[in-house]
């Protein structure tokens, strides 16, 4: 299969950048399906940013009731409508009981 040269647009900047006949045969050794997407610089731009996954999530604390036995706990989280929530000791107790229900 002979190659010829392909004028694509890039998704981030817009700008028209020519895909050579030789990236198209690299291409194709290697079994890649898709066309590039960006041009050199935007792809550069993109891998050389740095790598944040997500931000980093505030830690929220709530007071709330043990749903086991009503004593006033602090939990990490923000409890579910419906969901029981239950203090360390109680909590411990299920975990090591193996109690999957409620």
């Amino acid at each position: 299969m002979e190659f010829q040269d392909k004028a694509l647009h890039c998704v981030d900047c817009g700008a028209e950048f020519v895909w050579t006949a030789g990236e198209q045969l690299f291409f194709a050794d290697k079994n890649f399906k898709n066309e590039p997407k960006r041009c050199k610089a935007c792809k550069s731009k993109r891998a050389n940013r740095p790598m944040t996954a997500s931000p980093v999530r505030e830690r929220v604390e709530t007071q709330t009731a043990c749903s086991a036995c009503g004593k006033v706990t602090t939990v990490p989280f923000k409890p579910t409508q419906g969901r029981p929530v239950f203090c360390r000791e109680c909590f411990q107790q299920r975990k090591f009981a193996g109690a999957g229900g409620v």
